[in-house]
């Protein structure tokens, strides 16, 4: 079981479910299993009847969080104890997915408020607070094969998470830290979306992975070029050639000789952490007054093309550029390149 997870600890229901009025043997595996959530169905299989059912609830030792589901101790519910009785709840076929996946899985640091399920495209299941069903064809085959509570698999739950982001960087972000926690891998990503018929941001998504994959930055390159440098007017920067040893090739450099300006688009900005777009640009304002390299990743060049482009305009026009950069669209962000 994950660490550091919000939920009690397996003992502790021992400890609850030891000597309950109206308790089975079996029951109380069962919940010690599920972290205190069962279904009325089990605990009718288990021996219990309606009668015992009810002394427990009405004595207010159980809880019913939702319909035809119960929580064997008081007070409040702990995450995985929610994730369980919304399952006995949506019933056997119900996956965990999306945030809560996310969550459990280690790709998301803090639990959601609500604990989202996906279940077959066809089932019909009443809404109830506090969950969120999402539909899906063959949600079985998204299933992995070992994990408890039943979930997504690590490359579905990204992909599921990916579908719901309005945001290049947050698409960047969640690609690159699914992979540097090594939660999974570039290809088995590039497989998981190779599958999926409907995959929003594929081609970004491709690009990225296609970077971490050859552990190269022509992708990153390519993308500096057409949306930095030529949407916005900048003078074409000299590329350099290969450099490293095969297995770990780089094309990390765009140089703009006749203004002595380089920009690096190298490996460690590739595979950023959350902040380092935030970090880059801090760092980058130093370089107009120093001269030193101005430095970009994937969040700057994919999420802010029109603010790089902007920084690497006044670096530029610092060092002898009489150009001036142009818009890239009518809702282009270029500011504070004045000729």
């Amino acid at each position: 079981m994950d660490a550091g997870l919000d939920f009690l600890p397996r003992e502790s229901f021992l400890v609850t479910l030891t000597h309950p009025i109206g308790f089975t043997d079996g029951l109380t595996s069962i919940a010690v299993a599920q972290h205190g959530a069962v279904s009325r169905a089990q605990a009718l299989a288990s021996g219990l009847t309606d009668r015992r059912i009810s002394g427990n609830l009405r004595s207010r030792r159980w809880q019913r969080p939702h319909p035809g589901v119960y929580v064997t101790f008081t007070g409040p519910l702990p995450y995985l104890t929610r994730v369980w009785a919304a399952l006995r709840y949506a019933g056997d076929s119900a996956t965990v997915s999306h945030e809560t996946a996310g969550y459990l899985q280690g790709l998301l640091d803090d639990p959601p408020s609500c604990v989202h399920l996906t279940i077959g495209e066809h089932r019909r299941v009443r809404p109830q607070r506090g969950l969120v069903l999402h539909r899906a064809r063959g949600v079985e085959t998204k299933r992995h094969p070992a994990r408890d509570p039943p979930q997504t698999r690590i490359e579905d739950t990204v992909l599921d998470l990916l579908d719901h982001q309005t945001c290049v960087d947050d698409v960047v972000a969640l690609i690159t830290r699914a992979c540097q926690r090594r939660l999974t891998t570039a290809p088995r990503l590039a497989e998981a979306i190779a599958r999926r018929s409907r995959c929003r941001w594929r081609a970004l998504c491709i690009d990225v992975l296609g970077d971490v994959v050859a552990g190269v930055q022509s992708a990153l390159e390519r993308r500096y070029v057409s949306s930095v440098e030529r949407a916005h007017g900048l003078p074409r920067g000299r590329r350099n050639v290969s450099e490293g040893p095969t297995n770990r090739r780089r094309y990390r450099d765009v140089r703009y000789d006749p203004f002595r300006t380089v920009v690096e688009l190298d490996g460690s900005a590739a595979h950023p952490p959350e902040n380092r777009a935030v970090d880059q640009a801090r760092d980058n304002d130093v370089v107009e007054q120093e001269g030193a390299p101005l430095r970009y990743g994937w969040a700057s060049v994919a999420g802010r093309p029109c603010e790089s482009a902007g920084q690497v305009a006044r670096v530029l026009q610092q060092r002898g550029w009489t150009g001036r950069p142009r818009p890239c669209g009518p809702g282009c962000t270029l500011r504070g390149t004045h000729r």
